[in-house]
């Protein structure tokens, strides 16, 4: 079975999807096999990595997969991505549409926040890692990722708000991961996206740090223009020029060799 991590933060736009599309991307380059799970409403992973919803033909996403509540049955949703690099074929996906916030009002079913973990097993046994896109919240979708997951890397930006919203995740894991049925849940790690030159920066990365110790990954991913470019064109990095695209591809390439030494697979 492949370890399954799910990317979180209870706060938006701190950089969990570029994250986890770029942690695939690099872990792929190394040749690890990834399946990456859109588990926000909004689908901004799957559309990063080029898969795009065709209703004239309209295919399966992570949505009807939770629904249907039955063992492995997430095989049946996952698709190739759309990049056209070598390394893209060890990339897989469980796409996520805006239908998928229907499932929030499954919170209240029995049983239901194992419904991931269900459709996961037996369907991601043949990847080396599952890589879980969380919305930026705490409530059903991201309890469904933990009860799925065996560990939770949160991504935060050196902004206060952010580190508070870390914090969050962390505390949260502490007490109620034995809720989900899924007491040996841990934190593994922690980054720091979108670094810049500002004051307020380095004392929000110096907080981090004190916070987190030894969790806080290295090198921070710092705030690059081309990244977001790269995002907004559903790009590999390798497809990405500029003066900064070495440094870029350099850092989540570290990044995962920090990854695959805390998660063995």
């Amino acid at each position: 079975m492949a370890r399954r991590v799910a990317v979180a933060n209870n706060k938006g736009g701190v950089g969990k999807t570029t994250t986890t599309v770029r942690l695939a991307e690099a872990l792929a380059k190394a040749g690890r096999r990834v399946l990456v799970v859109d588990l926000d409403p909004q689908g901004n992973a799957s559309r990063r990595l080029g898969w795009a919803f065709t209703p004239e033909a309209p295919q399966l996403t992570i949505s009807e997969a939770i629904q249907a509540d039955q063992d492995g049955v997430a095989a049946q949703v996952i698709q190739p991505i759309g990049w056209d690099a070598e390394y893209a074929s060890r990339i897989a996906l469980c796409p996520a549409r805006l239908e998928l916030e229907n499932r929030m009002a499954e919170a209240g079913v029995a049983g239901a926040w194992r419904r991931l973990a269900k459709a996961l097993d037996g369907a991601d046994g043949h990847f080396d890692y599952t890589l879980i896109d969380c919305p930026p919240s705490l409530f059903h979708l991201t309890q469904l990722a933990m009860a799925a997951a065996d560990r939770v890397l949160v991504v935060t930006e050196p902004e206060y708000d952010s580190v508070e919203a870390a914090v969050r995740v962390r505390d949260f894991i502490a007490e109620r991961a034995r809720d989900l049925a899924n007491p040996d849940l841990q934190l593994v790690g922690v980054i720091i996206n979108a670094m810049q030159n500002l004051a307020s920066h380095t004392d929000q990365r110096d907080s981090v740090r004190n916070i987190f110790g030894g969790l806080v990954w290295e090198p921070i991913v710092r705030h690059r223009s081309l990244l977001v470019d790269a995002d907004g064109d559903e790009l590999p990095l390798t497809e990405v020029r500029g003066e900064k695209a070495t440094e870029v591809r350099g850092a989540y390439e570290l990044l995962a060799q920090q990854f695959v030494k805390a998660m063995p697979a």
